[in-house]
C-alpha cells in the first residue's frame, strides 16, 4: 500500500543560498529549500547549459511535501566558478557531487537531468555502497540519441560574440524552444542565464571552453554507463519526455533491460527539457516517487 500523501508544508521566503567549494577550490552555488526539514534531502543537478534555475518551480513543489530541496550550479555555469585553465572534464563534474552529496549529509536522493543524471548514475554505481538513496533520470538514457545531443551542442555553441540585447538572446531561446508558453519567455526570467561582460554585450552564463572538452568525454563513456545502469542496486525512477530527440523508445527499452527494477514515466508533451516544459507534473511526480520510498529508505535491490 502506497504511503499517505505528507501534508503541504508552507515554503514562505523561497530558497536560501548555500555555497560549497569543491576539491580543487572552486566554489560550487547552490539554493536550498526546508534546510530543517524531517523528509528527505533531494539534491537536483542540471543538464549540460543549464543552471540551478531551471529546478526552482519542482523544487518549491517538492519542499512544500516537507523535503530538503538543494539545487546546484555545476562548475562552469551559472553563478558557480569556472575552472582557471579552462579545462574539464566528466571525473570533475563526477567528484562534485561527491563533494556536494558529503555536505548535504546521509544518503539523498539525486534527481539528474540529462548530464546531471549521468553524473548522479555513474557515482552510484561506482560507490560500494550508493550514497544515494534513490535516482531519478530526466530524459537520460546511458545510450542516447546523437542528433539530439549535436543539436543542443549546436545552440550553446551559436553566439560565441554574444548579444547586444536581452531581447535578442530571448529571440534566439524562442527559435530554439518554439513550443514554450509566452510566459516563459519573458526577457526579465532570461537575465538569471546570462553574464554582462566588460565589452557591455550579453553572454551566457556557461564557460565556453568546456563544451568539446566534456561533450568528447561523455561520448567515450557508452560502456562505463551501460555498466554503471547494470550495477544499480537502489530505486530508479526514469522521467523522459514524450517528444523529446534525446532519449527514443529504443534507449529506454534498453535501459530498463539493464535496469529492470526501474520505473519509467513518460510526460507526453514535454520535450528533452521535461522541468522547463511540464514543471507542475513533473514535480509531482518526484513528490509521489518520494512517497512510494518507504521511511528510512528501501534496502538495496538484490542481484538478480
Amino acid at each position: 500500500m502506497a504511503a499517505p500523501a505528507r501534508p503541504l508544508h508552507a515554503v514562505p521566503n523561497g530558497p536560501t543560498p548555500l555555497a560549497l567549494k569543491a576539491r580543487d577550490g572552486t566554489l560550487l552555488h547552490a539554493d536550498q529549500w526546508n534546510p530543517d526539514a524531517r523528509g528527505r534531502a533531494v539534491v537536483f543537478s542540471h543538464g549540460f547549459g543549464q543552471t540551478r534555475h531551471a529546478w526552482r518551480a519542482a523544487a518549491t513543489t517538492v519542499a512544500a511535501r516537507g523535503h530538503r530541496c538543494i539545487a546546484v550550479d555545476g562548475r562552469g555555469h551559472g553563478a558557480s566558478g569556472w575552472a582557471a585553465d579552462g579545462r574539464y572534464a566528466f571525473a570533475q563534474f563526477a567528484d562534485d557531487a561527491r563533494v556536494v552529496t558529503a555536505a548535504v549529509g546521509g544518503r539523498p536522493v539525486w534527481v539528474g537531468a540529462s548530464m546531471g543524471g549521468l553524473i548522479g548514475l555513474v557515482v552510484a554505481a561506482d560507490a560500494e555502497v550508493a550514497p544515494y538513496e534513490a535516482l531519478v533520470l530526466v530524459d537520460i538514457t546511458p545510450r542516447w540519441e546523437r542528433a539530439g545531443v549535436e543539436r543542443i551542442l549546436a545552440f550553446m555553441r551559436a553566439h560565441p560574440e554574444g548579444f547586444e540585447t536581452v531581447e535578442q538572446a530571448q529571440q534566439a531561446v524562442t527559435d530554439y524552444l518554439p513550443h514554450r508558453a509566452a510566459q516563459d519567455r519573458a526577457p526579465a526570467r532570461l537575465e538569471k542565464l546570462l553574464v554582462r561582460r566588460a565589452d557591455g554585450r550579453w553572454r551566457w552564463h556557461w564557460d565556453p571552453r568546456m563544451l568539446d572538452m566534456v561533450s568528447a568525454d561523455a561520448g567515450g563513456m557508452d560502456g562505463r554507463l551501460h555498466e554503471a545502469a547494470r550495477r544499480l542496486r537502489i530505486p530508479v525512477l526514469l522521467v523522459s519526455g514524450g517528444r523529446s530527440d534525446v532519449v527514443s523508445e529504443h534507449t529506454i527499452e534498453e535501459f530498463l533491460a539493464l535496469a529492470p527494477h526501474a520505473e519509467h514515466q513518460r510526460i507526453d508533451d514535454a520535450t528533452h527539457m521535461v522541468a522547463g516544459d511540464a514543471n507542475d507534473r513533473f514535480g509531482a511526480l518526484i513528490a509521489a516517487f518520494l512517497e512510494r520510498l518507504p521511511a528510512g529508505g528501501r534496502p538495496p535491490v538484490p542481484e538478480s
